[in-house]
Order: C-alpha cells, then structure tokens, then sequence
C-alpha cells in the first residue's frame, strides 16, 4: 500500500484528464488510472470518433484520437502521474479511500476522488455496424450529424433519446427514418407528438436493423431492415445511421456506495460535482445523461478539479 495521494482520478477522456491538468497546476499532484480494457476507451469516446467540429479551438475540425492524445500529453506536461492500469476496486466507506489497481491488486489510497468513468453507447451488435463505426456510424446525432447535411440518415430507437435525435437531425438533413422493433414507440407522449408531426421523420415500425450497407465500399449506401410482423427485408437508403438505443455509465465499481439515479448514472449535487460520499466527485458522462459532449465533460472535469483542492483545503490536508 502506497501513501496517501491527495487526489486520484479514476477514467480518462475530456473529464478525467481535464480534471488532471486542474489538479497539478493546483500542486495536488493527481495520479490518473486511464483503464485498459474495462470500463471502455483509455481516452474516451472521442477514441473512435474520426473527426471532431466542435470542440472550441479547431476550426479545421480534428481527429478525435489527436485530440485525447494532445489533452493527455498537456495533463502530463502539467505534473500529473498517468497510469495505464484497470481500476478493480474501490473502498468508499471511510478516508483515505481504498483503490485496488491491475492484475496483481496493488491497493493506493487517496484522501478523495474523481470519478471519470465514463458512459457507453448500446450498440446493435452487427458486424456490419461495427466495420462502419466512424464511417457513417454513430451514436451521437449532435456530435456527427453536420456530417450529412442535406443527406437521407436512419435513426435506431424508439425512446426519448431516439426521439431527440431525430428532431435534431431533420433541422440539418433531408429525411430521417426512424426505425422502431415495435409498434409504437415508447418515448413521452410529447416527444413522439413532436415527431410524428413532423414531416421529415418517417417512422418505420415493427422493424429490425439487420445489416447496415456497405462494408465493402467503407461506407454508408443504406440499411437492410426486416418486419418482425411479416418477416420481409428492405431496404432504406441512407448515408448515415444513428443509433440511439441508450447508453451505460460504467458505474459497476460504485454501485452500493454511492448514490445513483434510476438509469444507474451518479447522482451529484446540482451545480457541483459532489456525490453522496464526502471526498469523491465524479465528472463527465458517468454523472451527465443529459448532454453528453466533449466539452461538457471537460468542464465537469474542471469543475470536480477546483472543488476537490477547495475540499482538501477546508479539511486542511492541502
């Protein structure tokens, strides 16, 4: 077991590294635990994200492996220790915190915490979807529908967010199909109001999504799709699908110690970063189901980053 860190942030991505680059100016000298293989993306979502508009700064728009590689080399540059190992436990029941890190369990304690875990979007599970992630394929309309303005897209889903999504896409887009496995969708009745009053939305009910169209080209040319009524394929042409069957916050190391709300998200204190544990914050998609962007988590980021130094100064351990 090492000393105790005065700060240790757990997931990289926007928040966590943002949240490390705050934490060393600061002189706390964070210890990062990017991850490895559970609980997503060393880096984050913008890992498998192939190009970025929209993070303030790059007019000339961005690859979003670059971008994490240059947030991690800046978080580095400002003192802060950058670990590539899986968290596999976390001991929240009293301070220092307790934190078991790769294969051989080594603990470290920390007198708080950042989490930065992270969220992960529900995909498919085609082969198909796969190969075309990035390339046509995406689970975030805000992120990536500028990319086919004026374009024919598919949106998968039938919730809330299915709905949101395609609301946002008809403003910049030609047509949207909506496709839904049932009958009826699911969404608030005011969102599904909204939508099926709009005219650029098609709903295309009792539908499945069985291959997205075309691999071979790396491309997006349509979507092959079967009635589950009477079990007869066709084919919507499209340039872009967008998935939007919900996302995971990767909260397993967590649950039972902190408070979550009902889609299994961090609860935090409105306007801060703090959880229902005293010292432990958490930043970016874990605790955000509403936004869910780049730059909001790095102000999430920034934000649990100020409010632990403000904490640990308050418990005079800083």
């Amino acid at each position: 077991m090492s000393s105790p860190r005065k700060v240790i942030i757990i997931g990289s991505g926007p928040a966590g590294f943002t949240a490390a680059i705050y934490a060393a100016r600061a002189n706390l000298a964070p210890l990062l635990f990017e991850g490895l293989t559970r609980g997503g993306i060393p880096g984050g979502q913008l890992m498998i994200t192939n190009d970025v508009e929209n993070y303030p700064g790059f007019p000339q728009k961005i690859a979003g492996p670059e971008l994490m590689k240059a947030v991690r080399e800046q978080a580095e540059r400002q003192g802060a220790e950058l670990v590539t190992e899986d968290v596999n436990r976390v001991d929240l029941s009293r301070r220092p915190f307790r934190i078991g890190v790769g294969d051989d369990d080594v603990e470290h304690v920390a007198e708080s915490l950042i989490v930065a875990t992270g969220a992960q979007a529900r995909w498919l599970g085609l082969e198909s979807e796969h190969a075309l992630k990035g390339r046509g394929v995406s689970a975030c309309a805000v992120c990536d529908g500028a990319f086919f303005r004026g374009q024919d897209v598919v949106v998968v889903g039938g919730g809330d967010t299915a709905m949101e999504e395609a609301m946002y896409l008809s403003g910049i887009c030609r047509s949207v199909s909506l496709v839904h496995r049932r009958e009826a969708f699911r969404a608030s009745k005011a969102m599904q109001a909204r939508v099926l009053g709009n005219p650029k939305i098609r709903p295309v009910y009792n539908a499945v999504v069985e291959e997205i169209l075309d691999v071979g080209k790396g491309e997006v040319t349509g979507v092959r799709v079967k009635d589950v009524v009477t079990g007869q394929p066709r084919l919507l042409e499209a340039t872009g699908v967008f998935v939007a069957i919900g996302h995971t916050p990767n909260t397993d190391l967590v649950k039972g110690q902190l408070d979550l709300h009902d889609n299994g998200y961090i609860r935090t204190v409105p306007g801060t970063t703090r959880t229902s544990v005293e010292g432990v914050f958490a930043a970016g998609d874990v605790q955000d189901f509403t936004y869910r962007q780049a730059v909001t988590a790095a102000g999430t980021g920034c934000m649990a980053a100020l409010e632990v130094e403000r904490w640990l100064a308050a418990q005079q351990l800083h």
